[in-house]
């Protein structure tokens, strides 16, 4: 038994609650980010032919314009407080529209019709894809972000630091920039202020056996791309000839870092590639944007964060930047010497639901994050259950379930005072049936090809934007994500509360299942929140919930008292005892008031 359970005279409850292990003592974040993730190239199509490597006349394309005031009113209803909005920077593409001088890329370096947004051609503008007037496409997503801020939502676009397409170059930089690689010693497998790493004398060769379009053949699709010398690929392959598993379709910048010759760091002086990226970053803060989402944070050198971070928000201090990181080990020095805002909790919190969810785990994996993984950083960390790289909740890869989100999804927006994120579609069960042309049926929505989003269309219903053509159980699961994003947005021990594990306190009880249920209590001076999931999806519980004296003086909460239990995410009366009926896959959140 814990600490938690022992009878305890507690002379500062201060004292004990840093000593406690089911509580963390890190400083919670202030104001709470609800992100809605949303690519506009699927976001706004209503074309639902899905023809598996369809062109964009053929399968159709969202525009920024679709995402107009109606739009933004229903994502704003959802809690949501930041936008991210992904795949907005023109990359490689198999589509070519002369009418704005933009030519096709070569097919054997592209990955889709569309293209991968993480395939940057040029950092300094927008997708052509994305407007519905090519030439005015910059215009027309300064449009957007404008339109988005007059809804009170903040805006994020991806920062992809790493790696650009190999047919990168810039036709919209400003006058006076210099282009990525236009004045690289090419002779030089590294000098510390190329932008590009080579392989002198070596020639790219496309990899074997990669036919992008299957039957279809793309532009130029010959099996050959001309690149002498040729370049690093984009996940540190140091060869000419890289794999097809490889980041083929992109080359790595150099940051300063000799990757062939032990690592060796040239970082004084400022390296070139600093400096252009940095200027790429102030280029976008100056169209008003409100945050980056920095792709692969961990590939390119935490010192080039450390300067670059500081710089950008002397030009815009409001500014906020979030670190895709999958090594909690390194939590710390982004962090602490990286100056991130916020990092991915994916190895950590997502994994341990994902388990949860398809019934393979337990509520320990929990625990431990807070506890371990995390490293402290709990109230920093971005909390999601979907975002383009994973799998959908819906489909058969993953839970097939949409309902078994619902516990899962409450601890990850209650969990902690960090940010959490919701993917499009997610709240109305998108399952990602299907092989969309370059992406195989993996239950994951493609960011590679043109494609309708079945689910999310119906919740759209060809513009009106009313979930007209949506079923009761989509309804209804989607008035849980808003009940629930709206509920971690306002809650003030939510938002910047305190947390305290309850397993310990509960796992004696009577029909308290501690591998399914979770319990926890989040507060602040001002409000006192308990949460309890159960994750079983055939079992329903009735626990009578225990908070013990030494807790409820904790949290500030008068131990001689009768409380009254008012349930802020599914309504109905408060209740005066904590003796609960657990349906399966269910959540609760309750206010708890003295009486």
């Amino acid at each position: 038994m814990k600490a938690l359970l022992l009878a305890l005279t507690l002379a500062s409850p201060l004292v004990t609650l840093a000593q406690d292990a089911n509580t963390t003592t890190e400083t919670p974040v202030d104001n709470k980010l609800i992100i809605y993730q949303l690519l506009p190239r699927l976001f706004g199509n209503k074309v639902a032919l899905n023809k598996p490597y369809g062109t964009v006349q053929e399968n159709g394309c969202g525009k920024f314009n679709d995402i107009n005031d109606l739009a933004l009113t229903k994502i704003k209803e959802l809690g949501t407080s930041h936008v991210w909005y992904t795949g907005v920077l023109e990359h490689a593409t198999m589509t070519a529209y002369p009418e704005a001088g933009l030519a096709a890329d070569d097919a054997d370096v592209v990955k889709g019709r569309a293209g991968s947004p993480y395939a940057v051609k040029d950092y300094y503008d927008v997708a052509p894809d994305l407007a519905v007037d090519k030439k005015a496409r910059m215009a027309e997503f300064e449009a957007l972000v404008k339109r988005t801020h007059a809804h009170d939502l903040k805006v994020l676009i991806d920062f992809i630091p790493n790696h650009v397409a190999r047919s990168y170059r810039s036709d919209a930089k400003p006058a006076g920039v210099v282009d990525l690689g236009a004045q690289d010693d090419k002779t030089q497998a590294f000098a510390p202020n190329n932008n590009f790493y080579y392989l002198p004398g070596e020639r790219f060769v496309v990899p074997a056996g990669y036919n992008p379009l299957g039957a279809l053949k793309g532009p130029n699709e010959d099996g050959k791309y001309t690149e002498f010398p040729a370049k690093a690929t984009g996940n540190d392959v140091f060869v000419a000839a890289p794999s097809i598993n490889d980041w083929f379709e992109t080359v790595k910048l150099n940051y300063g870092v000799d990757y062939q010759h032990m690592h060796q760091s040239h970082f004084e002086p400022i390296p070139d590639t600093w400096k252009k990226m940095r200027d790429i970053l102030v280029f976008w803060a100056k169209k008003d944007v409100d945050g980056f989402r920095c792709d692969m944070a961990e590939m390119v050198p935490v010192e080039f964060w450390t300067w670059v971070i500081p710089e950008l928000k002397k030009v815009k201090p409001s500014l906020i930047f979030i670190g895709e990181a999958y090594n909690p080990k390194e939590y710390a020095t982004y962090f602490n010497k990286g100056q991130f805002d916020f990092l991915y909790d994916k190895v950590g919190l997502y994994d341990g639901l994902r388990r949860l969810m398809r019934q393979e785990g337990n509520t320990d994996d929990i625990t431990h994050v807070w506890r371990e993984e995390s490293n402290g950083f709990g109230s920093k960390m971005l909390r999601f259950l979907e975002n383009h790289d994973e799998q959908r909740i819906a489909s058969k890869e993953f839970a097939s379930n949409p309902r078994r989100a619902i516990p899962a999804m409450t601890v990850s927006a209650t969990l902690g005072s960090g940010p959490v994120m919701l993917y499009m579609g997610q709240e109305v069960a998108e399952p990602a049936l299907g092989s969309e042309g370059f992406s195989s049926e993996d239950g994951r929505t493609s960011i590679f090809d043109y494609w309708g989003v079945p689910e999310h269309q119906k919740w759209m219903n060809q513009g009106k934007f009313d979930g007209g053509k949506l079923s009761p159980e989509q309804k209804q699961l989607r008035d849980f994500y808003r009940r629930l994003l709206t509920l971690a947005g306002s809650s003030e021990a939510i938002r910047k509360g305190q947390f305290y594990e309850l397993q310990d306190a509960n796992n004696l009880g009577k029909e308290y299942d501690q591998r399914k249920l979770y319990c926890f209590l989040r507060y602040t001076q001002g409000q006192q929140v308990l949460v309890i999931v159960n994750f079983s999806d055939t079992k329903t519980y009735r626990p009578n919930l225990l908070i013990p004296d030494n807790v409820l003086k904790h949290v500030g909460l008068p131990t001689q008292r009768a409380f009254s239990y008012r349930d802020l995410l599914n309504g109905g009366e408060p209740r005066s005892a904590l003796n609960l009926t657990l349906e399966p896959l269910s959540a609760m959140v309750f206010e708890i008031k003295a009486k």
